[in-house]
Order: C-alpha cells, then sequence, then structure tokens
C-alpha cells in the first residue's frame, strides 16, 4: 500500500485506519476540518497541550476532558469516536502526529504535497497565501502547509518540504554567526 511511504509508525497506522474510514463514508474533508479544528485547539492551548501530553493524567480524565472540548468545538460522529480510541488505548500523546499523518495521506490523494512550517509567531492569511504561492511554483504541485510556532526561533521560517528543509530562522543564523566569530578568532 502507497500509504506505508507516506506514514509510519503507531500514529501512522492510526492516521491511515481514520484515512480509509473516511474516505470509505465519503467523508474527507469533513473529517480533514475537524482534525484541523483540534490541531488548532491544542496548538493554541498550554492547558490542552498538557492534557494531551501528560503520562499522570488516567484514560477517564483525558477522556472526560476531550469529550467536554470536542461537545463544545461541535465536532461529533467519525472524528470524535476516534479520539476516544485514542484515549481509551492511551494514545493521545500522538494525537497531533495522527493528525499530521492525516493530512500527508489527504494531500497524496488530492496530488499535493505537504509542508511543515515551523515560524517564531502565527502567520497571517496573507503571508500563508503568498507561501503556498512561493512553495508551488518551487515544487510545481500544490501544496498542503502545516504550521507550527516555536518562538524560540526568534524569527524566520524552517520549510520542510519532503526531505529537503530550508531554514532561514533568526536563531539559525545567529548561531552560524556566533560560531563563525568563534573559529575567527
Amino acid at each position: 500500500m502507497a500509504s506505508e511511504h507516506i506514514v509510519s509508525g503507531m500514529a501512522g497506522r492510526y492516521a491511515t485506519a481514520l484515512f480509509e474510514l473516511a474516505e470509505s463514508e465519503g467523508s474527507l474533508d469533513a473529517v480533514a476540518a475537524d482534525l484541523g479544528r483540534i490541531r488548532s485547539l491544542i496548538d493554541g492551548s498550554a492547558d490542552l497541550k498538557s492534557v494531551v501530553l501528560s503520562p499522570v493524567l488516567g484514560a477517564d480524565e483525558q477522556g472526560r476532558a476531550f469529550a467536554a472540548i470536542l461537545d463544545r468545538a461541535g465536532i461529533k460522529g467519525l472524528v470524535a469516536n476516534f479520539v476516544g480510541l485514542v484515549v481509551k488505548r492511551r494514545r493521545l500523546f500522538a494525537l497531533p502526529d495522527m493528525i499530521t499523518g492525516f493530512d500527508r495521506l489527504l494531500a497524496a490523494k488530492r496530488g499535493e504535497v505537504s509542508a511543515d512550517v515551523t515560524s517564531a509567531h502565527p502567520l497571517s492569511d496573507a503571508q500563508l497565501s503568498s507561501l503556498k504561492t512561493a512553495l508551488k511554483a518551487a515544487t510545481g504541485r500544490d501544496v498542503l502547509i502545516n504550521t507550527r510556532v516555536d518562538e524560540g526561533l526568534l524569527g524566520g521560517l524552517i520549510v520542510k518540504v519532503g526531505s529537503r528543509m530550508i531554514d532561514s530562522s533568526l536563531k539559525t543564523k545567529l548561531n552560524s554567526l556566533k560560531l563563525a566569530m568563534k573559529e575567527a578568532s
């Protein structure tokens, strides 16, 4: 199966199972939208991120917390059941990777290439559009952009498309300058 080359590991197996279920139900776009909302909720809340990553919280506590969050976000059906299963199996820590895997499978089905973009601050819609246009020109294919914020970068971007990575972050530039200055002295 081609999906084995796109996603792998435990998170990849879960992502593939969800993808195949969504595809058989004809609900790929709806599932992708719900997963995108979950990713935004996790990325936007340090408390929710700690619930996802905490090995201390039991499955019951995580399940209740996520059930309330999904209900408030209006996420039901296949995605709610999927998250419930992930919590029950004590795999909630891998949910962000499962979402990324699903996005990669969907991008491959659509003939898109997936790009992981890390920035110091959230990107505006205009910046995302400009980046998407530039990446499409560079790759010759439509690009699905997965964003992540890492304030430690200080500025700039890290863009990863397939096995290629472009690191124009201020942190990397400063570290390179620091290294060059050490070598010169």
